[in-house]
């Protein structure tokens, strides 16, 4: 694609696109080198060259399962250490504040600050980015880019797309804003994740693309303005507290303190020092973050040309239409929602599709835009590459094991807590809403469509089309639909996971469900379900709508389903 305005190139080696600091991560580091080795919580009288009070962690793969060693409750990590035996005390040792009082003397401000640049050079910095991912223009006025590139940024006042121009090529043109990140800041580094919990980063770092050594950094979960460190160690994961001194500055070993994150991760990239294993790469980015539209133009424009779009393949076929994957402007993989004509008002659609599109959550199924001006209305959302959950898990996802099965719930209930804070029902949760993309990554489709169909496409009882058995007995027999109704739905949903697709209620009809249901029959634990599984299916049936779990609570229970037993699942906060 074009750009809408070229300049003259930059001489060549005048650019540096790196990472700040990133050349200590590609240091080759020897497999055989002799480092201390840090195999569980560290005592303060133990002989780790005083490496006291360090925690970790560590989660195992066993077997396909995942598995936790809670035998033995993680110590609290001391802020101090004492002059004379070095076990933990109660304030900051005044040595630390001794060594960072000189590093800011030496450095010649107040401030710990590796960077001495002088106020123009900040000032100059302040709107230069790097690029975070590769992105490839999808309009003319786009800007593509590469990983690594650095952006100066010209106008960043329109929302989530900023004009900007490259600082290699001199080309101008719109990019996401969060496909950037200001350059040396934190966010810049490709070992920082950001706001994401232990689980998450624990299944980040075992995916296949990582070894051993792999690591990240990220916020912690439990102490503001504290971080995790998450190292892969093998077929494990262990996680060490970083903790912030109040005079600024970072240490995982209180004898340790470092003046940044930058000056931490290369001081461990070099010499474990106590760590199970020195720090060797960021863990992988396998996914790209969705864009806020399909481009700047599209912004604020939810009706686009249907001639812009292009049908590649049919992906499948529902009740009230059928999804294709498809391209828009030539350029950008979408999928294509196509509705029955007649299946809902165009009006009331376009009112509901602006409150859908500001619904934003990485388990949400991003909605782009919309085609309302004729029949059918055509629905414009990301692409997701695996199609339904239902035919996933009737094909590919076939031989996934539970610990996958389980990690798909959660994702879900991810999803559905978001809606669940935004005061939005779904209506309609089942498998055939979920979408399935690279990884078991899953998200939530369709929220909100059900209220639009016309009812006499979608009778409640014995219409053939309404989905009697997921849906709430208070729902089905008397149309009140809530969130309490998802979590209904969502329990059906469960079972739909552990069978691998099998209909609810095998064997009994739409109306022999709502007679039954409506006498206190639930159905049984399906095979292979564990116990424990089985009691929050339970959980999500309960007859009194305020009694079944908030869907927040329900995420945390799948989340830490292998880590975490019965009362311990509220301590499940207490995360690194």
């Amino acid at each position: 694609m074009g750009n809408c305005c070229i300049k003259d190139k930059i001489p060549s080696g005048s650019v540096s696109n790196g990472y700040p600091g990133a050349d200590i991560l590609r240091q080759p580091q020897s497999s055989s080198m002799n480092v201390p080795v840090m195999t569980g919580p560290v005592s303060g009288g133990g002989n780790h060259q005083g490496f006291s009070g360090l925690n970790h962690e560590s989660m195992n793969l066993n077997g396909g399962g995942l598995s936790s060693n809670m035998n033995n409750p993680l110590p609290l990590l001391p802020s101090s250490i004492d002059n004379n035996n070095g076990v933990g005390g109660g304030m900051v040792d005044p040595s630390l504040s001794a060594i960072i009082q000189q590093q800011q003397q030496n450095s010649g401000n107040g401030n710990i600050c590796t960077n001495s640049s002088n106020n123009n050079n900040n000032l100059t910095n302040a709107k230069i980015f790097v690029a975070l991912y590769d992105y490839d223009a999808r309009t003319d006025e786009d800007l593509s880019f590469k990983k690594g590139e650095h952006l100066e940024i010209i106008n960043d006042t329109q929302g989530d797309w900023w004009l900007a121009m490259s600082r290699v090529t001199k080309l101008q043109g719109y990019i996401p804003s969060n496909y950037v990140a200001k350059l040396k800041s934190i966010e810049a580094e490709p070992w920082y994740f950001g706001k994401i919990k232990r689980i998450e980063a624990e299944k980040k770092l075992l995916l296949p693309e990582n070894e051993h050594g792999a690591f990240l950094i990220r916020d912690s979960e439990s102490r503001r303005n504290d971080y995790s460190l998450s190292v892969r160690d093998h077929d494990t994961v262990k996680h060490y507290r970083i903790r912030q001194l109040d005079e600024g500055g970072f240490f995982i070993a209180r004898r340790t303190p470092f003046r940044t994150l930058q000056e931490l991760v290369e001081h461990y990239s070099k010499d474990a020092d106590g760590l199970c294993v020195n720090l060797r790469k960021p863990c992988v980015q396998i996914e790209k973050p969705t864009t806020s539209g399909l481009s700047h133009n599209t912004r604020d424009q939810w009706e686009i040309d249907r001639s812009s779009l292009k049908f590649v393949r049919k992906l499948g076929q529902g009740q009230f239409g059928e999804v294709w994957e498809g391209l828009w402007n030539n350029t950008t993989p979408v999928a294509i929602k196509t509705l029955k004509p007649g299946t809902m008002d165009p009006k009331d659609f376009l009112t509901e599709a602006q409150i859908m599109k500001k619904l934003r959550h990485a388990k949400l199924v991003q909605l782009y835009a919309v085609c309302t001006m004729e029949e059918p209305i055509y629905i414009i959302t990301e692409l997701m590459k695996n199609s339904s959950l239902l035919d996933y898990l009737q094909g590919k996802g076939r031989n996934m094991k539970l610990p996958q099965l389980i990690d798909m719930s959660a994702q879900i209930a991810a999803g559905m807590a978001y809606l669940e804070s935004q005061n939005y029902i779904h209506r309609d949760l089942a498998a055939r809403n979920i979408l399935v993309g690279e990884n078991n990554i899953v998200k939530i489709a369709d929220f909100g469509l059900a209220r639009l169909i016309k009812e006499d496409e979608y009778e409640a009882r014995v219409g053939a089309r309404f989905p009697i058995k997921w849906t709430a007995p208070e729902a089905a027999n008397y149309s009140k639909f809530s969130i309490k109704s998802d979590v209904w739905s969502f329990g059906i949903l469960l079972t739909e996971l552990v069978t691998y697709g099998r209909i609810p209620y095998p064997g009994m009809t739409n109306a022999e469900v709502l007679l039954q249901v409506e006498h206190g029959y639930r159905m049984p634990c399906p095979q292979g379900c564990p116990p424990t599984l089985y009691d929050i299916m339970l959980e999500c049936w309960n007859k009194e709508p305020l009694k079944r779990p908030t869907f927040e609570t329900l995420q945390w229970k799948l989340e830490d389903f292998f880590t975490l037993e019965g009362s311990e699942y509220k301590e499940a906060s207490m995360a690194y």
